[in-house]
């Protein structure tokens, strides 16, 4: 082991401390890729205290300490917030999972600390299940920003070269502004940071393999472990896959517009065949259009705010994207329904809203180039080819909020030889890590790469049923790989 990773790593040893761990709050996020930090099994435990959630309680907190920059690993440190719930039933337990929170930005405290019931129950039973704040997030170092420059954030919707420059401009004084309210570790959120912080996580809690579930943003982090560490993997589900082998700024995010095009024509299909449909019989898309067009003139109220306009950017991403992660085409039948019997409002111009707190890491994480105006029109028509009923689209938002921004990890090819199988799980209708995605990703870890197929919408998919919840279940507990090309019904949530 080198001496500068021994190094390392006792430092992490001699500076896990108890913590209580307080709400998460972040303008922005970050995760990155480096070289591998060689993690040794006798790292000190993690010292836990009761977490302080009096609405949640059972849950144990504690700080584990991390270089800024694994590259220095002598240099300034940063706390990782860790939550665990321990095994329900400690004499089946088999170790710790540890779950990779998605976004980027979401917090793996908050998920331990007040929703572990998005856990199968025989997880709960068998694992301690523990997961972390990545650097940037909630109780990890997060990132911030001036609120009156967020706000200045211009539209996505450019409509020139002197737009496009204008975009570049206030990109570099936010990264300026966010760098220095936050400190060094702005330079160091990818996600290939992350992945050593991940292995010292393992380190520390005693495992001398990681068993992972990693969900969304998430597979980024569980794949290129598996890729670093490929020997320390003892289980690893990825769900709701991410392909980080998508090289180029057109087939990204032609990718992200068919994905979500396909969860509409889902919602289309279903809402013509269920008569309890609240817009069933109506025309649902030519309702949806007529919604869009009225939005675009300022003049359709947000039912979450009375008497504000939404944009059409906010009606696609805010409402029916939403809607589509969870499958519940009912429910956006019926904010569809009462926006069409919704009293105008007198015209007047909408923006776009603000990019969410995810930027930093995405950033970070994906080398998206436009060169002019002109390249980035043709990116946007593109993604209204591919997606005609759902324009302004998050990920254009995120290419727009990208341009300028140094990428330090950024896409290749999974190559990780010698890991043991990597359960893949995905739903065929998925609105944002779209099914092709999962084949992908699979194809790339090769005889170890082995994917589970949900036949229905929405994302994420491990719970959804009983089929793909035993089968996720019998694989983290017992190593049990299901078969090659399985799959398993759809199960309505609607």
């Amino acid at each position: 082991m080198p001496s500068r990773d021994r190094s390392a790593l006792r430092l992490i040893a001699a500076r896990a401390t108890a913590t209580v761990v307080a709400a998460a709050t972040a303008a922005v996020t970050g995760l990155a890729a480096a070289p591998a930090v060689h993690a040794s099994p006798q790292t000190a435990a993690l010292r836990w205290a009761p977490c302080d959630d009096a609405a949640n309680p059972g849950a144990e907190c504690a700080t584990l300490s991390v270089p800024v920059d694994w590259d220095r690993p002598d240099g300034p440190e940063l706390g990782l917030a860790v939550a665990r719930r321990k095994a329900t039933e400690p004499g089946a337990r088999v170790g710790s999972m540890v779950f990779g929170p998605g976004g980027p930005g979401d917090s793996g405290v908050e998920r331990v600390v007040g929703g572990i019931s998005r856990f199968s129950p025989e997880v709960r039973r068998r694992f301690d299940i523990v997961s972390f704040d990545p650097r940037g997030v909630g109780g990890s170092n997060p990132v911030t920003c001036s609120g009156d420059l967020l706000a200045e954030r211009p539209s996505p919707e450019l409509r020139s070269q002197p737009d496009f420059d204008a975009t570049l401009a206030y990109n570099r004084r936010l990264r300026a502004d966010c760098r220095a309210r936050t400190g060094p570790v702005f330079e160091h959120l990818d996600t290939g940071q992350t992945v050593r912080d991940l292995d010292a996580l393992r380190a520390a809690l005693g495992e001398r393999k990681l068993t992972f579930h990693g969900s969304s943003y998430g597979t980024l982090l569980g794949a290129q472990y598996a890729e670093t560490y490929p020997r320390r993997v003892r289980a690893m589900v990825l769900e709701s896959v991410m392909d980080h082998s998508v090289a180029a700024t057109r087939a990204f995010l032609r990718s992200e517009a068919a994905a979500a095009q396909d969860s509409f024509e889902e919602f289309v299909k279903w809402c013509e065949g269920a008569a309890d449909c609240a817009v069933h019989g109506r025309g649902v898309r030519a309702v949806w259009r007529g919604l869009l067009a009225r939005a675009a003139r300022g003049e359709l109220a947000d039912p979450a705010g009375p008497g504000t306009a939404l944009s059409a950017s906010d009606l696609v991403n805010k409402y029916a994207f939403r809607k589509f992660y969870e499958a519940d085409y009912a429910g956006l039948a019926t904010v569809i329904a009462g926006m069409d019997a919704s009293e105008p409002l007198p015209a007047s111009p909408t923006g776009t809203a603000p990019l969410p707190p995810a930027t930093p890491v995405f950033c970070s994480d994906w080398q998206l180039p436009v060169r002019d105006y002109q390249e980035y029109a043709s990116l946007v028509a593109t993604m209204n080819v591919a997606a005609p009923d759902l324009p302004h689209l998050l990920p254009v938002h995120m290419a727009a909020a990208c341009l300028g921004a140094p990428t330090a990890n950024p896409q290749h090819r999974l190559h990780a030889p010698g890991v043991p199988p990597v359960l893949l799980s995905n739903a065929l209708h998925d609105p944002a890590t779209g099914h092709p995605w999962a084949v992908s990703v699979a194809r790339q870890l090769g005889r170890s790469g082995v994917l589970l197929t949900y036949a229905g919408q929405g994302h994420g998919s491990v719970t959804s049923g009983p089929c793909m919840e035993d089968a996720v279940d019998g694989y983290l507990t017992a190593l049990a790989v299901p078969a090659r090309g399985a799959g398993c019904p759809a199960v309505p949530s609607w």
